[in-house]
């Protein structure tokens, strides 16, 4: 099964800064490119969690007795770990793009470039499809949807184009989907249009912010004190939220101080800003052009 080389992959795992009896966790599991890299900086004692919703990532586990995959969503890490026994971590992984092997299976909907039926599930064994989303969602949810996620300025238009639509044929295809929307696609960069419209979509189907905010705060209990928490995001939205827990321990950003004016927060930030994809990789791999790299270290 192919899978792209993951983004930022040497500056993820520097990051993480392995010990090699070290227990780590890999939050987005996918191909196992990032995984395999752990793996070989640990030593016997070492161990590696996996987590991964999608049922095709279970083809990628490795042949590793240090490896365990939990074939769950990464908002339940500490129901897991506790579960497995595992008080504390020495380190978290996290990249939140989805894999080129999701974009490039045309049966699992999630370009505007294929053909195939409109699902964007990541687990696609449960919840909600694109296609339900679009057909069964009210007018005003679908602009909540296309302007919170996807920060269109015309989700009012947008979201009333697919209900005139879908009164005649399903949205059931990308190519349907892209006839609904035709009279707001610019005629400049329609591709950077739609995949605003798809992500917005993406997001929804998958809960996925909800998830992030459940996860985040989780972190904070489950690492060890010197854990790095590595998190590589791909849109706006998401780095925000990494941004402003990461700052404050909080998912709202609010700068908490004690007495004496220093400020309260359970990290250290490893770099004061984002480290982003170096040319070599843009050209190897322009999927990773959007890539924010955020590393912190639990106080």
């Amino acid at each position: 099964m192919a899978y792209h080389k993951p983004v930022l992959l040497d500056e993820s795992i520097e990051g993480l800064c392995i010990k090699p009896g070290g227990v780590y966790v890999d939050l987005t599991f996918g191909g196992g490119g990032h995984s395999r890299e752990v793996l070989k900086k640990l030593g016997r004692k070492g161990k590696l969690i996996g987590f991964d919703q999608d049922p095709d990532a279970e083809a990628n586990v490795p042949d590793d007795k240090r490896f365990s995959l939990v074939q769950a969503n990464f908002r339940f890490l500490r129901n897991f770990l506790r579960y497995m026994e595992v008080e504390k971590v020495n380190g978290i992984l996290v990249d939140l793009g989805i894999s080129s092997h999701q974009i490039d299976r045309p049966e699992r909907g999630f370009s505007f470039r294929s053909s195939d039926n409109l699902d964007m599930r990541m687990n696609t064994r449960s919840g909600l499809t694109a296609e339900q989303l679009l057909e069964e969602y009210t007018q005003n949810d679908l602009q909540r949807v296309f302007r919170q996620y996807g920060e269109l300025k015309n989700a009012g238009r947008l979201a009333s184009l697919i209900v005139k639509a879908r009164e005649g044929d399903p949205l059931n295809s990308p190519d349907r989907l892209e006839q609904a929307l035709g009279p707001v696609i610019p005629k400049q960069h329609p591709s950077k249009f739609l995949a605003k419209v798809y992500q917005a979509i993406r997001i929804e189907v998958n809960k996925e912010l909800e998830a992030l905010r459940e996860m985040l705060p989780q972190t904070i209990a489950c690492m060890e004190p010197g854990g790095r928490l590595v998190i590589i995001s791909y849109h706006s939205i998401e780095d925000r939220m990494v941004k402003n827990f990461l700052r404050s321990g909080n998912l709202e950003g609010d700068i908490k101080k004690d007495f004496y004016g220093n400020i309260e927060t359970p990290w250290k930030l490893i770099h004061k800003g984002v480290i982003t994809p170096g040319e070599e990789e843009l050209l190897l791999n322009n999927r990773s052009r959007s890539a924010k790299l955020r590393i912190a270290e639990r106080i």
